[in-house]
C-alpha cells in the first residue's frame, strides 16, 4: 500500500514544513492511520505527535495557515489543538507515561516516538507516518499493527494486564473498537480485561458514558454488550441489565431469557434508526422486569406493572451515569412505560378509542413508540412473526386513519378552561377539572368528535349534572 496516499490533504504538508521550520520530527499517528488502511473513509480527527514540543508545532501550523487559525492550548496535558477547514488536528510533543494505582491520569515526560507508541491502547491505534521531508509518508508499525488490521484483532503493545490496570477506560475502548470494527480482542487481552474489570471503578461516569454511546451507535450494539457481560464490566456499569440475565423454572414453566431477548430489540432497532435515545430505550426497555418477576401456579411467570417499574429506575441509572437528566431522559422513561400499550391494542382488535389514547399518551413520540415495539418482536416462529408485524401494520393504518379525523396528537381541548369559567361564573374550582376531564373523555371514547360545538353542548350538560347555573 502506498501510504502517501493517506497525505494528500494539504494540511500535511504544511504540517512537514513547519516541523522543519522548529526543526523538529513530526508523525501522523492513530486513528487517522487506522482508518485509512480500512478504508473508513475520510477522518475528520487528524492525532500529530512531535518530537518536541507539540503546542509549538501547532502555533508554528497556524502561522503558515491562511487566516492563522486560533490554537487552543491545554498546558496540563501539553496538547493543542486547531481546525482547519472541517478537520480537528490535536498535537502533543512525544511523551512516556507512568501510572499511581488510584488514578488513570499519567505522570507524564517527554519521551522518543518509541515511548509514545508504547503508550498507546491497541497496536492498530500505534500505527504512524512520518511528516519529514526525506521519509514523508513512510509507515512505523513497531508492533506489527497492520497484520492484526488484516486479522481483525485487537490486541494491546506491550502486557494487557498492565495496559488495563493503568487506564481501565481502555477496556472500554476495547470493546468499542471490537464493536465498531467487527473485530476479535485477542484471548490475552480479553482475560486480562475480566482481571481488571473492578479497575473500571476509577474512571468517571462521564468518560463511562461516552464509550457505552459509541457501542449504542455502532450497527450491530450486542457485539458491546455481549463483551461487556463475559468480561463482568456491566455488572459495574449496568447491573440493571445483568439482572435480566437467566432462565428460571418452576414446575416444568420457564420465561424467556430477558437479557439476551433484549440485545436482540437493540440489534433490531438499530437497522431502522440512528436516535441514540430510541437505542437507550431499546436497551432499557425491560429493566423492571428483574424486580417484578414472579411465579403464580395458575398462570406461571408473570412480571406485572415492569413498565411503571422499568420508568422508574430509567431516572435512578441516568442520574447514577451522570447521564442528562432532561428531555433526552423524560423521553426513555416515556417509550419505557408505554413499551407494552401498543403490543396489548395490536394482540386485540384495535378499537379507534384504543388508538386515540395511544396517540394522546405518545404525543409526538408515537413513531418512535411504535419503532420500538416492532424492534421488540424477536420471536423465531416465522408465523408469528408474520402475524404480528401484520398487526402493527394494521395498528399504524388505525393511527394515521384516527388521527387525520380527530387530530388527537398533542391535544388540546376544545373548550378551554377560561370558557368554562366564563359560562358559568366560576372562579377557579375543582369542577371546571371535572368538566375538562369529562369532555377529554368523552372525545378519546368517539362519544363526541373533536370540535368546539359538541365539547361546548356537552360542557353545559355536565354543567347542568353539576348543580352550575349558565350566567345570563
Amino acid at each position: 500500500m502506498n501510504y502517501k496516499q493517506a497525505l494528500t490533504h494539504p494540511i500535511f504538508k504544511i504540517i512537514s514544513q513547519s516541523a522543519k521550520e522548529l526543526q523538529l520530527d513530526a508523525y501522523v499517528i492513530g486513528g487517522f492511520v487506522r482508518d485509512f488502511i480500512l478504508q473508513r473513509g475520510s477522518a475528520k480527527d487528524i492525532d500529530i505527535v512531535a518530537i518536541g514540543s507539540g503546542i509549538e508545532l501547532a502555533k508554528q501550523v497556524a502561522k503558515n495557515l491562511p487566516n492563522n487559525p486560533k490554537v487552543q492550548v491545554f498546558k496540563t496535558y501539553g496538547t493543542a489543538m486547531l481546525r482547519f477547514e472541517d478537520i480537528e488536528i490535536e498535537f502533543v510533543g512525544a511523551r512516556k507515561e507512568s501510572y499511581h494505582k488510584d488514578s488513570r491520569n499519567p505522570i507524564v515526560e517527554n519521551g522518543t516516538l518509541e515511548d509514545d507508541q508504547n503508550r498507546r491502547d491497541f497496536t492498530i491505534n500505534a500505527l504512524a507516518l512520518d511528516l519529514s521531508e526525506e521519509k514523508f509518508g513512510d509507515l512505523l508499525d513497531p508492533f506489527n499493527g497492520i497484520q492484526d488490521l488484516k486479522n481483525a484483532i485487537i490486541r494491546t503493545p506491550l502486557n494487557p494486564d498492565i495496559t488495563y490496570s493503568d487506564d481501565p477506560l481502555r477496556m472500554m475502548r476495547a470493546i468499542r473498537f471490537a464493536t465498531q470494527l467487527h473485530f476479535e480482542i485477542e484471548e490475552a487481552s480479553l482475560k486480562a480485561i475480566s482481571k481488571n474489570n473492578h479497575r473500571i471503578e476509577i474512571i468517571t461516569k462521564e468518560r463511562i458514558v461516552v464509550e457505552l454511546n459509541k457501542i449504542l451507535e455502532s450497527n450491530k450494539p450486542s457485539i458491546g454488550f455481549l463483551l461487556l457481560e463475559k468480561t463482568g464490566l456491566l455488572d459495574y456499569i449496568l447491573p440493571e441489565l445483568t439482572a435480566l440475565k437467566g432462565i428460571d423454572e418452576v414446575e416444568g414453566q420457564r420465561h424467556k431469557d430477558n437479557f439476551y431477548h433484549t440485545l436482540e430489540v437493540v440489534d433490531n432497532i438499530s437497522k431502522k434508526t440512528d436516535n441514540l435515545w430510541l437505542r437507550w430505550a431499546a436497551l432499557l426497555h425491560d429493566i423492571g422486569k428483574a424486580p417484578t418477576k414472579k411465579f403464580h401456579k395458575k398462570i406461571g411467570w408473570t412480571f406485572h406493572g415492569h413498565e411503571f417499574k422499568g420508568s422508574k429506575m430509567v431516572y435512578q441509572l441516568f442520574k447514577r451515569l451522570k447521564m442528562p437528566l432532561n428531555d433526552k431522559m423524560k423521553f426513555v422513561q416515556k417509550l419505557v412505560l408505554m413499551s407494552s400499550r401498543p403490543i396489548a391494542i395490536a394482540d386485540d382488535i384495535a378499537t379507534d378509542s384504543a388508538v386515540r389514547r395511544l396517540v394522546f399518551d405518545a404525543g409526538d413520540h408515537i413513531e418512535d413508540l411504535m419503532t420500538l415495539c416492532e424492534a421488540d418482536i424477536t420471536t423465531k416462529n416465522p408465523v408469528r412473526f408474520k402475524k404480528y408485524h401484520n398487526n402493527f401494520k394494521n395498528v399504524r393504518k388505525k393511527i394515521v386513519e384516527v388521527e387525520e379525523r380527530d387530530h388527537i396528537r398533542n391535544f388540546q381541548p376544545p373548550v378551554s378552561g377560561e370558557i368554562i369559567m366564563e359560562t358559568f361564573n366560576l372562579k377557579p374550582c375543582r369542577e371546571i377539572g371535572i368538566i375538562k376531564e369529562t369532555i377529554k373523555e368523552a372525545i378519546l371514547e368517539g362519544v363526541i368528535p373533536n370540535d368546539y360545538d359538541a365539547a361546548y353542548q356537552l360542557m353545559l350538560k355536565e354543567g347542568k349534572r353539576l348543580g352550575l347555573e349558565k350566567s345570563k
